[in-house]
C-alpha cells in the first residue's frame, strides 16, 4: 500500500485540515444533488493509498474542490475493462463522459458529432498518458479507438467525415505506438507507426503525419539509431503543418537537435536548438491544436535543451535547463516532471555532485508513487544507476540510493 503523496501535497497547499476537506467535498456533493458520503475514514483511505480510485461522484467533488483532474491528485484508475468505462473521459468539461464502445456500432450514419465524441475520447487518453505514461491498457484502448474509426467509415455521412475518421484512426494508432515507445516495447511501436503514417497520408492530415515522424525520431533515439533519428526529425520539419504553425516547427527542430547531439555534432545541435527557441517565440499559445502536442512549450523545450547540453558534455548548462523546465512545467504533466527530475539528477551527477544527484533522483520515485515507472523512465533511471556505479558506488549515499533503485526496479 503506497501513500498518496500527491493528494497529501494538494491538501497541504490548499491549507485544509482533514475535517475541512471532508466538509468541502460533502458540500460539493450536496450542491450536485447527492448525499454527502465522504467521511474522515474515506479521506484517510485516500491518503494512505488503501483506496486508490474514488467513486465517480467523489471524483467529481475532488476535481471541483482542487480544480484539477483526479489523476493529478495521485489517484490511479483500475486496469482492464474498467479503463474503457471509467477513464476515457477527458479531463476537460467538453469531453466529460465520453467513452469508446467495446465494438463499433453497426447502425445509423456517422456524422460530425460522432467525430467529436471520438476526438474527446482521444483527449482522455492523452490525459491518462500525461499522468501515468505508456502501459498496456492505454495501448489496447487506443487500438480499439482506431478500429472504431475505421469500422465507421462505410457509414460516414460525407467525404469530409470519412477523412476526419481516417485522421483520427491515425492519431489513435500513433497513441498506441507512443504508449509502446514510453513503455519500451519498441518492436510493437515500429509496426504501429508505419500503420499510423499510412493512415495520416490517406487522410491528408499533415498534423497527424508530423506527429508520426516525431515519434519515429523518438523511437530511433531509444534504439540509439541516431542517423535515422535526424532523418525522421527532418521529415517532421518538411510536413505542411510546420509551415503554418511555428509551434510544430519548433518541436521538429528540437527533435533534430537531440539527434545531432547524440551523434556528437555540436554545432548542428546548437543551431537546431536555436531555431527551436526562435520558432517557439513566434508561436501563438491560443491557437487551437490537438491534445497530443499540449506537452510541448517552454518547459519541454528546456527539458530537451537539457538533453542536448548533457550529451554535448555541458552538464552545468544541462542542470540549469532542467531547473528551468521544472519551474514552468504545467502541473498535469506528472510523467514529464519525473523525467525532467531524472535528467536534473543526471546533470548533477555528471558534475560530481553525488549526494545532491541522489537526492534529486530519489524524488522520481515519489513523483510516480502509486504506479509503475514507464519503461522509458526505468531506462533513464538505469542510466543514472550505471553512471553512479562508475563514479561513486562506495559512497554511503550512493549505496542507499542503489538499494532503493533495486527495490523499485523489482516491483511489477
Amino acid at each position: 500500500m503506497t501513500p498518496n503523496v500527491r493528494l497529501k501535497t494538494a491538501v497541504e497547499e490548499a491549507g485544509f485540515t482533514q475535517a475541512e476537506l471532508v466538509e468541502k467535498l460533502n458540500e460539493q456533493l450536496r450542491t450536485a444533488g447527492h448525499r454527502g458520503t465522504v467521511s474522515d475514514r474515506t479521506v484517510r483511505y485516500w491518503l494512505t493509498g488503501k483506496s486508490r480510485w474514488p467513486h465517480p461522484r467523489q471524483r467529481a467533488a475532488l476535481e471541483a474542490v482542487f480544480g484539477r483532474p483526479t489523476v493529478e491528485l495521485g489517484f490511479v484508475p483500475p486496469e482492464g475493462p474498467l479503463l474503457r468505462r471509467t477513464f476515457l473521459a477527458s479531463t476537460t468539461a467538453t469531453a466529460a463522459g465520453s467513452t469508446l464502445p467495446t465494438t463499433p456500432s453497426t447502425t445509423g450514419r456517422v456524422g460530425t458529432s460522432d467525430v467529436a465524441r471520438l476526438r474527446a475520447s482521444l483527449d482522455g487518453l492523452m490525459a491518462l498518458d500525461d499522468a501515468r505514461g505508456g502501459h498496456a491498457a492505454l495501448e489496447r484502448t487506443a487500438l480499439s479507438g482506431a478500429a472504431e474509426c475505421l469500422g465507421s467509415q462505410s457509414r460516414a455521412s460525407s467525404q469530409r467525415v470519412r477523412q476526419r475518421l481516417l485522421g483520427l484512426a491515425a492519431d489513435f494508432t500513433a497513441t498506441a505506438a507512443w504508449s509502446n515507445i514510453d513503455a519500451r516495447h519498441l518492436g510493437r511501436a515500429q509496426g504501429q507507426l508505419k500503420e499510423a503514417l499510412y493512415l495520416a497520408r490517406m487522410a491528408d492530415d499533415p498534423t497527424a503525419e508530423m506527429r508520426v515522424w516525431n515519434s519515429v525520431a523518438m523511437l530511433a533515439h531509444q534504439r540509439k539509431e541516431h542517423n535515422q533519428a535526424v532523418d525522421a526529425a527532418h521529415a517532421a520539419q518538411a510536413t505542411a503543418i510546420t509551415r503554418r504553425d511555428p509551434l510544430f516547427a519548433s518541436l521538429a527542430h528540437a527533435r533534430t537537435a537531440v539527434g545531432h547531439a547524440n551523434k556528437g555534432d555540436r554545432q548542428p545541435a546548437l543551431r537546431s536548438l536555436g531555431f527551436a527557441e526562435d520558432l517557439l517565440g513566434k508561436a501563438n499559445p491560443s491557437t487551437p491544436r490537438p491534445s497530443w502536442i499540449a506537452f510541448y512549450g517552454p518547459a519541454e523545450l528546456y527539458a530537451l535543451s537539457a538533453i542536448v547540453q548533457d550529451r554535448l558534455g555541458d552538464a552545468a548548462e544541462a542542470e540549469a535547463a532542467s531547473h528551468k523546465a521544472l519551474a514552468v512545467l504545467p502541473g498535469q504533466f506528472r510523467r514529464n516532471r519525473a523525467l525532467a527530475t531524472a535528467r536534473l539528477g543526471l546533470a548533477q551527477l555528471h558534475q560530481g555532485d553525488t549526494e545532491q544527484a541522489c537526492d534529486t533522483a530519489s524524488t522520481v520515485f515519489d513523483l510516480m508513487a502509486g504506479g509503475q515507472l514507464p519503461g522509458r523512465m526505468r531506462s533513464l533511471m538505469s542510466d543514472f544507476y550505471r553512471d553512479l556505479q562508475e563514479q561513486a558506488l562506495t559512497c554511503p549515499v550512493a549505496r542507499a540510493w542503489g538499494d532503493r533503485y533495486r527495490d523499485q526496479w523489482s516491483r511489477k
